[in-house]
C-alpha cells in the first residue's frame, strides 16, 4: 500500500471507486503514449481500477482538498531473469486535460520521485517522452532529468490513411538517486 502527499496532491493506490474518474481521462487519452490504454467503457475503467489497484506500480493522483481522482502516476521496476534492476523505474504522469495547465503533473512526478528514492531505494529512474509532448518535456527538465538520448522512429502510436504505423521520435530523459537534492527526500 502505497500513500503519501504533496503540497496540493494526495497519491495513493487505486481503489474499486475510481472508475468514473479513471474513465473520464482515459477514454480518449490526450497523450499519443496512452493511446494503448484507452478504456472503451465503465465496465473497462472498472477492471483497469481493479489491475491498478493490485499493486504499487500505478498510483491514483488526487486533489488533497477533494479527493478528486485526476490523473495518475507511474513507477515501474526493470529487471529479468537476468539481470537484477529492481533499483531503476521506469516513470511517467497522466494528468486529466481537465486539470492541465496547474502544475499538478510536475507535483506528482516530484512526489513520486521522493517516494521512489526514499521508500523503494530507486537507484535510477528514467522516462521516455515522445517527441512533441511539450509539458512532460517541461516536468522532466523541472525535476532535473537529463537527456540521455533520442531514438529515431522507435514507437508507433497510431497509424495513417493507409493503416500504416506511423513511428515517432523518442527521448529518454534519467535522473539517479545521487542526483537528486537530500532536500527532495
Amino acid at each position: 500500500m502505497v500513500e503519501f502527499e504533496t503540497e496540493r496532491l494526495a497519491i495513493r493506490n487505486f481503489g474499486s471507486g475510481d472508475a468514473e474518474a479513471l474513465l473520464d481521462y482515459l477514454h480518449q487519452p490526450s497523450a499519443r503514449c496512452f493511446l494503448p490504454l484507452a478504456l472503451a467503457d465503465r465496465e473497462a475503467a472498472e477492471a483497469e481500477a481493479r489491475k491498478r489497484g493490485a499493486d504499487d506500480g500505478y498510483l491514483a493522483v488526487c486533489l488533497k482538498s477533494s479527493r478528486q481522482l485526476i490523473g495518475d502516476v507511474f513507477g515501474i521496476a526493470e529487471g529479468s531473469d537476468y539481470v537484477d534492476q529492481s533499483d531503476t523505474f521506469a516513470v511517467g504522469w497522466n494528468i486529466n486535460p481537465r486539470f492541465g495547465g496547474m502544475g499538478y503533473g510536475g507535483e506528482a512526478a516530484r512526489g513520486l520521485f521522493s517516494n521512489l528514492f526514499s521508500a523503494r531505494n530507486a537507484r535510477r529512474l528514467y522516462a521516455y517522452v515522445e517527441e512533441g509532448n511539450v509539458a512532460s518535456e517541461r516536468i522532466c527538465v523541472r525535476l532535473g532529468m537529463r537527456r540521455e538520448g533520442l531514438f529515431k522512429e522507435y514507437v508507433s502510436f497510431v497509424k495513417n490513411e493507409r493503416g500504416q504505423p506511423v513511428f515517432e521520435n523518442t527521448m529518454q530523459y534519467a535522473l539517479l538517486r545521487s542526483e537528486w537534492p537530500a532536500s527532495r527526500l
